[in-house]
């Protein structure tokens, strides 16, 4: 590892200061440490921002909305009865992240801008893997590699396990910079890069995410559900969340949201319409299961995801009308 500077702000305006193109910022650090150790990440300084107060706690409005500072662990998650009474999805989702030691100090901003498990990526390939002009993914190992939006170089999975919940749930970011405050919603903050000089989310250098808003989920069903190997920590293969509104026993509205799939969360537009006016049975659980992979596109060693997904939609969907899965 390359030496570097080492700053600990406490508030986030000091924070900005040291900021700059060459800084990295430091929060629960189990993504980040294992790249600067690995070589892929070499700052010149590294930002601890462990003691900004301003980024800690789980707040609920007077409208309902539930913010999720960007400091948050996730065991503070798995232990808040606010979320657990509100956004069951997102605890859910925490509790998949199975080691009690990520837990205790990964936190929900650092699962969110995590970088991908793509292990060409983490081999110093880069996000598109490219050598001598050939994909090595498209044309190598690509077991756990997307399914969906895997048309262009990019063939790497999102590896968050909050994302697609929050993004069920509408969630926005709040983000800050040198030049100002701005408001994004979670869903538009990751890209697909078509080379390796883009990111897979939009932070650009000198800013900081420092929340995450939740619009009141009052009245909405959730759920969600992942598939992986192991019960063990690991990364899911697919996982699938969702957030149901009714009008009698009729689903008024639907989100669905897969991750582990393609190299952003996935929204599925196809499976919230294939729910929208049925009601939720087994037969229009799997309906809605079978529009969310209609356009999948299997790899050479990853055509199982795409079963999986499926299945994980359907139970998702069905854990959220609270039936038997």
């Amino acid at each position: 590892m390359n030496s570097f500077e080492y700053a600990s702000p406490r508030t986030i305006a000091g924070a900005l200061e040291v900021l700059d193109n060459d800084s990295v910022i430091l929060a629960g650090g189990t993504d980040l440490l294992s790249l600067m150790k690995e070589g892929l990440v070499a700052p010149k300084r590294v930002v601890n921002i462990k003691e900004i107060d301003e980024l800690k706690g789980i707040n609920v409005g007077e409208d309902g909305s539930v913010t999720i500072g960007a400091l948050v662990t996730l065991e503070e998650v798995l232990e808040s009865p606010d979320l657990a009474e509100l956004c069951p999805s997102v605890v859910e989702a925490a509790a998949g992240v199975r080691s009690p030691q990520i837990q205790s100090v990964g936190t929900v901003a650092g699962d969110l801008c995590q970088r991908p498990r793509c292990w060409y990526y983490r081999n110093g390939f880069g996000l598109t893997a490219m050598k001598d002009g050939k994909s090595l993914a498209r044309d190598g190992d690509n077991r756990y590699h997307a399914i969906l939006g895997n048309d262009g170089a990019a063939l790497f999975v999102n590896p968050s396990s909050l994302a697609p919940a929050l993004i069920a749930l509408d969630a926005k970011i709040s983000i800050v910079g040198k030049s100002g405050s701005r408001e994004v919603a979670l869903a538009d903050f990751f890209q697909t890069p078509s080379s390796d000089q883009e990111k897979e989310y939009k932070l650009e250098a000198g800013e900081i995410l420092t929340a995450i808003t939740i619009p009141s989920p009052a009245g909405k069903k959730v759920a969600t559900y992942e598939i992986r190997e192991k019960q063990a920590l690991d990364w899911p293969l697919t996982a699938a969340a969702v957030a149901i509104e009714m009008n009698g026993d009729q689903v008024s509205a639907a989100k669905v949201v897969l991750g582990h799939v393609a190299p952003v969360p996935w929204v599925s537009a196809e499976a919230g319409a294939a729910l929208a006016g049925k009601q939720v049975t087994a037969e229009s659980a799997a309906a809605a299961g079978d529009a969310a992979v209609k356009s999948a596109k299997a790899l050479s060693k990853n055509g199982f995801k795409i079963q999986l997904a499926r299945v994980a939609v359907k139970r998702a969907v069905l854990r959220a009308a609270g039936m038997e899965v």
